[in-house]
């Protein structure tokens, strides 16, 4: 019975350690809910900080790296092994296409090809960071996850 009770504990903290990708594709899909107007009158308020903005391209970028980040947490150590780098780029890609799909519903805005290329960009620069064995150190310990095994 307690060896039922800590196996379904184990498998509860695995779950819990995906609420943060959760959270950040809600966020994603809320902002992907803005109209072209919405978006256009706040991108003076950001181009205030950042001069050298254009447009809101960096954001798929910044989006899609910190959905790769929250993915490698959820995956724990088990993130190392480079299957699940591809997976998390994969996961990513995938979440950017239906976000795409998503904004051609949105007035304003439309499917670009570029963005999902800059989701994966995004994505793939998490994964080559974190791949850096100092960075990897910094963010196991950052993670919980500081426990280090070799890679399967």
């Amino acid at each position: 019975m307690k060896q039922m009770k800590n196996q379904s504990q184990a498998i509860y903290k695995k779950i819990i350690r995906f609420v943060p990708a959760f959270c950040w594709m809600a966020v994603i899909f809320i902002l992907s809910s803005r109209t072209g107007d919405e978006m256009n009158k706040v991108l003076p308020f950001f181009q205030k900080w950042f001069p050298f903005m254009n447009d809101f391209n960096w954001g798929h970028f910044v989006a899609y790296f910190l959905l790769a980040a929250a993915f490698d947490y959820g995956l724990g150590r088990h993130s190392e092994r480079l299957s699940m780098k591809l997976l998390i780029v994969t996961l990513c890609v995938l979440y950017g296409v239906t976000d795409e799909y998503h904004q051609s519903f949105v007035g304003g805005r439309m499917m670009d090809t570029m963005d999902l290329r800059n989701d994966g960009i995004g994505a793939t620069l998490w994964v080559l960071l974190v791949s850096i064995p100092a960075v990897r150190k910094i963010w196991r310990r950052i993670a919980g996850t500081n426990k280090v095994e070799p890679p399967a």
